[in-house]
């Protein structure tokens, strides 16, 4: 995945409105999603669309569901599963995590649950969120920890390196990335590396 880029999840359910409704749920959430009504098409669609993730009912009553988990896992071990039911039951459970599913939602789904899933399904599977915005967060941390150490004003790092007030503000809040040239300045300045910006990256 490129930089910038957030994980593409493809949500896999027979029932039409529940599709439409989660995926809105995930791009609502800044998540790049597909869907499909047809978990027999899951491993076509997965072939010829690059997702990292997967949401899959495998309700009661859609033996379509266990199968396409059942497909996906021979078709690729590795990629990220989250199963979902509307009827929680102690052989489903059994069932999905016996084809490595990483997690079993009850639906209708909480939206802060799902949240957390996802987070922790994105961090066990070392997918990428966004590169460019934490590599700009964790330089700003950095610099504006080195400037309060010193301890020093934006103005008086500013003075020092030629920049602007607001420029080292929005680098500082990681909303702007630091070009090598002004790295080079700031790490001048507070008499440091530039390797310390990244130490934390």
């Amino acid at each position: 995945m490129g930089n910038g880029q957030q994980p593409n999840i493809l949500v896999v359910d027979t029932d039409e409105g529940a599709t439409a409704e989660l995926k809105s749920m995930l791009v609502d959430a800044g998540f790049a999603a597909g869907s499909l009504i047809e978990p027999a098409s899951a491993v076509a669609e997965l072939r010829t669309n690059r997702y990292q993730l997967v949401i899959l009912d495998v309700s009661p009553g859609n033996p379509e569901g266990i199968a396409a988990l059942q497909a996906i896992r021979q078709y690729d071990a590795d990629l990220c599963v989250i199963a979902t039911t509307a009827l929680a039951s102690v052989e489903m459970a059994v069932e999905t995590m016996k084809h490595q599913a990483f997690h079993y939602l009850q639906k209708p789904l909480d939206e802060d649950e799902l949240r957390m899933v996802l987070a922790e399904a994105i961090k066990a599977k070392g997918l990428v969120i966004n590169s460019d915005a934490h590599v700009n967060h964790a330089v700003g941390r950095r610099l504006r920890e080195c400037r309060q150490s010193q301890p020093l004003t934006l103005k008086q790092l500013a003075n020092r390196t030629g920049k602007s007030v607001s420029l080292l503000s929005q680098i500082e809040l990681g909303k702007s990335a630091a070009s090598i040239s002004t790295l080079n300045d700031l790490s001048n300045a507070l008499g440091v590396k530039m390797t310390y910006f990244f130490e934390t990256v």
